[in-house]
């Protein structure tokens, strides 16, 4: 496969341009790329950008030659309101929750949510999930990058205002996927941290409109609940 790589300046149509250090080093020194090697770039507009690779010196130029509009998004506009879960476990969300064709990704702070984040980790973690994003997407072959918002607590994210169809995942019970009607607008799923939302979160949900859904009769983890979601909205209206 031809390797990818996200541009973050807008790209031209053609020319030389200098690779950030960023990429340089991880084309010539990581993947070890030979001199001249083809690949593709993209800058999140939605296109992408045949380009040759040339090594000079620390770091390198792209020869750019065919720019190519590619349509890789899927036709359902799908928010992942994700409860911040621990460890590694946010990470492999939203790695998977891109490659499945998200949207957007919302972290929420969760009564029981074991990792808390605020200030200056808080951003920082939020930039670093936003690189796992574009990482995510070199290796999908998506050209637009999804956002990742800032953290913010379920009370604010449910006082916005809105069209969006909500939809909140429920261990105990809730409608079946597959009975729900084919949505107009941007549709939310909001997953619960690894205890689930609290009692008073659910109701919360509830009062602001929220669909309660269910996935069968196993109680699945926070890191596979979104992800078994995603998969099934877009089996019914996206594009799998």
């Amino acid at each position: 496969m031809i390797s990818r790589f996200f541009f973050p300046q807008p790209l031209p149509a053609e020319g030389e341009i200098p690779l950030p250090d960023a990429i340089a080093h991880h084309a010539f020194r990581v993947l070890r790329l030979r001199d001249g090697a083809p690949a593709v770039l993209f800058d999140g507009s939605g296109d992408e950008v045949s380009a040759r690779l040339i090594a000079r010196g620390k770091g390198g130029v792209a020869l750019l030659s065919e720019r190519h509009a590619v349509g890789r998004e899927s036709p359902l506009e799908l928010v992942l309101v994700q409860a911040l879960a621990s460890g590694e476990k946010m990470d492999w969300i939203v790695q998977k929750a891109v490659e499945l064709g998200v949207s957007t990704v919302i972290p929420v702070q969760a009564e029981r949510s074991v990792l808390r984040l605020a200030a200056e980790r808080a951003t920082k973690r939020v930039e670093h999930w936003r690189q796992v994003a574009i990482a995510a997407c070199e290796q999908s072959g998506r050209n637009r990058v999804p956002a990742i918002e800032p953290i913010v607590g379920l009370r604010e994210y449910l006082a916005r205002d809105g069209n969006a169809r909500r939809l909140v995942l429920s261990p105990v019970g809730g409608v079946r996927v597959a009975t729900l009607s084919r949505p107009d607008a941007a549709l939310h799923l909001l997953i619960g941290p690894e205890g689930g939302w609290s009692d008073e979160e659910f109701a919360l949900c509830q009062r602001a409109g929220c669909t309660a859904i269910g996935l069968g009769p196993r109680v699945l983890r926070a890191e596979t609940a979104g992800l078994a979601a995603v998969a099934a909205l877009q089996t019914l209206w996206g594009d799998f």
